[in-house]
């Protein structure tokens, strides 16, 4: 795919050559505002909110990285949606209480996807990992916006500081706070809730 021949077509009102970008990436949009909103519907009006806005402002574009600027659309528009319904996502254990000072950035602990993938393990450990996922996205809900959307384009996404401060318009100590702030409180969360969940059953 030629992104830049791309983009200057679309620039001029290509539809055909910006349906190839959005083609291209959609499922990545749609990922990143389902990690940030927690569920399908507020999800897909965030991504559909995403393409709508890019299209319209394509012009403006000046080159740089392409993606890096849809997904600061995305962020946006998860963003004013969270404003709106003051729901919020969480994630981490102790992976997540490590940070780094690496200024390119990187998940400290990018273990959000060890967490829930499972190798061989009993039913009774499988049942566990699950209950301890469901946690995980709970908690994630409860994280105030800037350090939902830190923490998803971080510790779920692997983006590096650099890209999470270009996407969300911000420094990269703001970025470090938020994230180092994001991962306290789900670490608190889940200490408490796999405290709940590796209970034994009371009669």
């Amino acid at each position: 795919m030629d992104e830049p021949a791309l983009i200057q077509s679309a620039q001029r009102g290509d539809i055909n050559a910006f349906n190839t970008l959005v083609l291209a990436y959609q499922s990545q949009v749609y990922n990143v505002a389902f990690r940030i909103m927690g569920d399908e519907a507020p999800a897909a009006d965030a991504a559909q909110e995403t393409f709508i806005s890019a299209y319209r402002s394509i012009r403006s574009f000046r080159g740089g990285s392409f993606k890096s600027w849809l997904l600061r659309t995305v962020t946006n528009a998860c963003y004013d949606a969270l404003r709106y319904n003051k729901r919020r996502p969480a994630t981490s254990l102790d992976a997540f209480g490590e940070d780094s000072d690496s200024s390119s950035g990187g998940p400290a602990g990018a273990g959000y996807e060890e967490l829930i993938a499972s190798a061989e393990e009993s039913p009774s450990e499988a049942a566990e990992r699950s209950e301890l996922r469901h946690a995980i996205t709970r908690a994630i809900k409860l994280l105030p916006a800037d350090q939902r959307i830190t923490f998803v384009l971080s510790d779920v996404q692997g983006m590096s500081y650099d890209e999470i401060a270009d996407a969300m318009q911000t420094s990269l100590g703001t970025v470090k706070s938020r994230l180092s702030r994001a991962r306290a409180r789900l670490r608190d969360y889940l200490l408490n809730e796999t405290e709940l969940i590796g209970a034994p059953e009371r009669q």
